[in-house]
């Protein structure tokens, strides 16, 4: 069998060109290689979104829509709703035993939100806690992290270790992070890509949208006769994503100058519709069939409710509720 690798995406927002290449292609690219587990973080979602029923739904069918059309096959990928798998909580709640408070405050996103001074649910508090369930309950191999999220599979190791040593059983094996390959993309102000700083490129949003925002990117003030340094251009960065095939010819144009930045955007919009019109074709193509997203996502369910309920008899076991 393939070791299983898991990872959730909360729907929170529209999907945009950083997470396509910071993680979203990795799934792609690793789907024969390993059993991926993909699933949309719902509950996790209701930190920041409690209030927005209809968006969570939204977002949760664009999420499945882009997945399927950047490439996962949900015939090799178990793709999912985390809320149609009820073992999940129910493994949380027992989890919650295993813990104290004292613990959790030390939990990065908890003691970010303290010091930013916002206001903190039992959510955000036990979040970790949901993650560690999400990620032992389907016997997950490799989890992809990021140095912001490696301290969430520690928290889910420790977790199982705590669990296996006060029920004497080896009940959860311990997992192993990856630490992800994916590129780090810049928004179109030089800073890291973000929905939060509003300087996204979204995958699928109007192409004249795209197109201002690409003729928007932060450059300096160098002519179009002036040598430039294309590592330290905002421009070329996008160059390497998307205008592989000619990057060469675009460097020494940077170098020995003759190449304005308004130039060397058009060519970079170009590059990038072209890069991108397969899965946007695709995409709008799903979005308007939500009966087929639907289906798919409770296919996958199914599958992971399964390999769940597994676990889960014999949780219920060592705890002595069965």
């Amino acid at each position: 069998m393939k070791p299983i690798l898991l990872s959730g995406v909360k729907p929170t927002a529209r999907v945009h060109i950083g997470n396509y290449f910071g993680a979203m292609k990795q799934f792609v690219d690793l789907q024969d290689k390993y059993s991926n587990f993909n699933f949309i973080a719902d509950y996790h979602a209701l930190n920041q979104m409690m209030d927005k029923p209809q968006d969570i739904k939204r977002l949760t069918l664009e999420l499945t829509a882009a997945y399927l059309a950047i490439g996962l096959d949900p015939k090799k990928t178990v793709l999912f709703r985390q809320s149609d798998v009820p073992q999940v909580t129910e493994l949380n709640w027992i989890f919650n035993s295993l813990v104290t408070p004292s613990y959790l405050q030390s939990a990065h996103a908890y003691k970010d939100a303290v010091a930013k001074k916002k206001t903190v649910n039992m959510g955000l508090f036990c979040y970790p806690v949901l993650m560690a369930a999400d990620i032992l309950i389907y016997g997950s191999d490799i989890v992809p992290v990021g140095k912001d999220q490696e301290q969430h599979l520690e928290i889910a190791i420790d977790l199982a270790k705590k669990f296996n040593h006060a029920y004497g059983a080896e009940v959860f094996k311990m997992p192993k992070g990856m630490i992800w390959e994916g590129q780090s993309v810049k928004g179109i102000d030089g800073e890291k890509m973000s929905k939060s700083k509003g300087n996204v490129i979204e995958l699928f949003e109007p192409e004249e949208s795209i197109r201002k925002k690409v003729m928007s990117i932060k450059t300096d003030s160098a002519g179009v006769d002036d040598k430039k340094d294309p590592e330290a251009d905002n421009v070329f960065a996008y160059h390497k994503l998307f205008s592989v095939k000619m990057l060469d010819e675009l460097r020494g144009r940077y170098e020995k100058g003759g190449i304005g930045y308004k130039e060397s955007k058009e060519i970079l919009f170009a590059n990038m519709m072209a890069y991108l019109k397969p899965m946007r074709k695709e995409y709008e193509k799903l979005i308007k069939n939500e009966k087929y997203l639907n289906k798919v996502l409770s296919a996958g369910a199914k599958k992971a409710r399964e390999v769940a309920e597994e676990k889960m008899v014999k949780v219920r076991k060592a705890i002595g509720v069965r």
